[in-house]
């Protein structure tokens, strides 16, 4: 017998969490998606009441003192290449980096995947009633207040004009599913991860929230309502039990890669 040792594979590793059929999350995760888009473009329409909401937002904003959503944008229109950056941020991270995330979770923490996933449901699913009870323009519509549309002006936008753009509702800016979903991804990865650096997954949520503010797609508030339900679909889905498996850490190997003896039973 070989009494030497070498890992096993993570899938075969006692107390490895299952992982779910990849057909199945394949499916549910598009779902997610597809619920995402058409719910908020079956929640078209209600124009007026769209614009007296963010009318609304933008007062009760003033008087809770909270910074003025200009001086966010004032620092991006220093330089076209910087503003141009935020729209670009806002345009093309949002969907890639949250699948990039349950993706990685899926293959790597399926507990913590099943955990993220369950969350980022509820909270998109809870998302979709607002635009039907409460429909809200983004402060880049509103008249005023001296912002500007810096997706239209700088580009790239992902909006036409709300009388042509049959893709979105641009009158569902309350919550802001963007800041909710990388809020989720930080919390996720600090959640499953051991490393030391982990904290810096924040950055996205804070860069996020510059972004959807400085290009007066969002309302502070927005991200805020976004931020109190996720925080209750944390509250209601428990995440996983911590384990050195679902904690990506072991005895001194990998997680999911204990020793065993190679010969062993031969």
């Amino acid at each position: 017998m070989n009494a030497r040792t070498e890992p096993a594979e993570a899938d075969t590793a006692p107390g490895t969490p299952a992982r779910p059929p990849l057909i199945r999350e394949f499916l549910l995760v598009a779902g997610l998606f597809l619920v995402y888009k058409l719910g908020r473009q079956l929640a078209t329409g209600h124009t007026g009441d769209a614009f007296r909401n963010a009318r609304r937002v933008w007062d009760l904003e003033r008087t809770a003192h909270l910074p003025h959503e200009n001086a966010v944008q004032s620092a991006l229109l220093h330089g076209d290449t910087l503003v141009h950056l935020a729209n670009t941020y806002y345009a093309t991270v949002h969907f890639p980096a949250t699948l990039a995330f349950l993706v990685w979770l899926y293959l790597r923490r399926p507990a913590h995947y099943v955990w993220a996933r369950r969350v980022l449901a509820a909270v998109t699913t809870a998302a979709l009633v607002l635009p039907f009870t409460f429909p809200l323009a983004p402060p880049r519509m509103l008249t005023g207040t001296g912002l500007v549309d810096t997706g239209r002006v700088y580009g790239p936008s992902v909006y036409g004009p709300p009388s042509s753009d049959h893709l979105s509702n641009q009158f569902a800016a309350m919550p802001s599913l963007h800041f909710g979903w990388a809020l989720m991804l930080a919390i996720g990865l600090i959640a499953a991860t051991r490393s030391r650096w982990r904290l810096l997954w924040l950055l996205h949520p804070l860069i996020t929230l510059l972004v959807i503010v400085g290009t007066a797609n969002h309302f502070w508030l927005d991200a805020l309502v976004a931020t109190a339900m996720l925080g209750l679909a944390l509250a209601a889905v428990p995440p996983p039990r911590r384990t050195a498996t679902t904690a990506g850490r072991g005895t001194g190997v990998p997680a999911g890669r204990e020793p065993v003896l190679a010969g062993a039973g031969r």
